[in-house]
């Protein structure tokens, strides 16, 4: 792909949402802060006559969309959007770790399946920039080198894989499965696997995009060893998961930096006891992040007191922020049974309120949001629904 530029500003949410396709899809872009840059602003108006629309996206050779859709820049990346059949064995929804590998092991048994994303390809792990407890792997590697190894490894089978198109819709048809993408092509399966992962919430602060992955982290089993040594590390967040991460960040730093937006922490009185007591941390309730500053790595972060309006600029060598997660299940409310918050119910096989229907990875209720597990956790429901499709005459029984 040409060299790509991105000319938008930190306020824009569209620009934030194109700054963020992009780099899901690995897609390396030049972003240009109009605010902040006269000469990108100067270059944007001419090329509008005179007009400001942002996101302006500037491909290397001189075409350009102005406020695109995810749709539209999925096409000017050559993404095929259309599925190439009306049915199929089986339909994926998720092309993260969990829904490739049970694609994989789909390809192997001879189903005939899709794999449908509404992003990326590869999942979180694609974004991160490096993952060190993947067995197999005594050195780590590149959560993106990893991502393109599971894509490669379902190609080779020639699984069919659709990136950036939603589902809009998921029922029952009788003794199938009717999935409604986004596009609005409609499909049917005999089975289905729902992986759409989930995701981390946001600070949604200026320079966040930018520097995750490169000082900004949201695990810190996954991310926190490689700051071995590191005068400070600073936690967002302060529920028990924040404060738990925190503790497992003491390993590393001589000391931990809790920021919580509300005048208190969230976590269990047993967990903020045994923090409060830690000589190695220092904690600050009342206190919003204003902006992550740094080229190409984290170097400060910019936070103001809300009582007193002081504002404060500390320079942690890393940020892990932990202000909650939320699974991608929006299109299936009311269609297979979700918990309080919105995790996928399934019995202990795998399979969802609908027969035929089956959960894995971090979207399902009860998983580790560990990639390990994530990869088991497809292969266990794709072995669920082979027997399935046997059992309804579906699929020939393995001698």
């Amino acid at each position: 792909m040409a060299e790509i530029t991105l000319y938008g500003a930190p306020w824009c949410p569209d620009c934030k949402r194109s700054k963020q396709f992009l780099s899901e899809h690995r897609v390396n872009y030049k972003w240009v802060d109009i605010d902040r840059d006269p000469e990108g602003l100067a270059f944007v108006e001419r090329l509008q006559g005179g007009g400001r629309t942002i996101p302006t996206v500037v491909f290397g050779e001189g075409d350009y969309l102005l406020e695109p859709s995810n749709e539209e820049l999925a096409r000017k990346l050559g993404l095929s959007l259309k599925a190439e059949r009306s049915f199929y064995d089986l339909g994926i929804v998720g092309g993260g770790p969990a829904g490739l590998a049970a694609a994989i092991y789909a390809a192997r048994e001879g189903m005939n399946a899709i794999v449908i994303d509404r992003s990326a390809l590869g999942g979180q792990s694609g974004v991160t920039e490096r993952i060190d407890n993947y067995p197999g792997f005594p050195e780590g590697v590149g959560g993106a080198d990893l991502a393109d190894r599971f894509i490669a490894q379902a190609r080779r089978y020639e699984v069919e894989m659709l990136a950036a198109v939603s589902v809009a819709h998921l029922a029952k048809d009788g003794e199938d499965v009717q999935i409604t993408l986004g596009t609005g092509q409609e499909l049917a399966t005999h089975a289905a696997i729902l992986a759409p992962g989930s995701s981390y919430r946001r600070l949604g602060v200026p320079g966040e995009d930018e520097l995750i992955g490169a000082g900004v982290h949201f695990c810190a089993t996954c991310d926190g060893p490689f700051y071995k040594g590191a005068e400070e590390l600073m936690v967002i967040g302060g529920g028990n998961s924040a404060l738990e991460e925190g503790l497992f960040l003491t390993q590393f730093a001589k000391r931990i930096r809790v920021l919580q937006l509300s005048p208190q922490l969230s976590a269990s009185k047993l967990l903020q006891d045994k923090v409060r007591k830690h000589p190695q941390f220092s904690i600050h309730t009342n206190t919003e992040v204003r902006e992550l500053r740094g080229e190409g790595r984290l170097e400060s972060v910019v936070a103001r007191d809300v009582s007193s309006g002081e504002e404060h600029t500390w320079t942690p060598a890393a940020v892990f922020v932990f202000i909650g997660l939320d699974p991608n299940t929006e299109f299936l409310k009311g269609t297979v049974e979700l918990d309080e918050r919105g995790f996928i119910k399934t019995d202990a096989m795998f399979q969802t309120s609908i027969p035929g229907v089956f959960a894995a990875g971090d979207a399902r209720a009860g998983s580790t949001k560990q990639l390990g597990s994530a990869v088991g956790d497809g292969i266990a429901a794709l072995l669920v629904a082979r027997r399935f499709l046997q059992d309804h005459n579906h699929l020939a029984a393995r001698p």
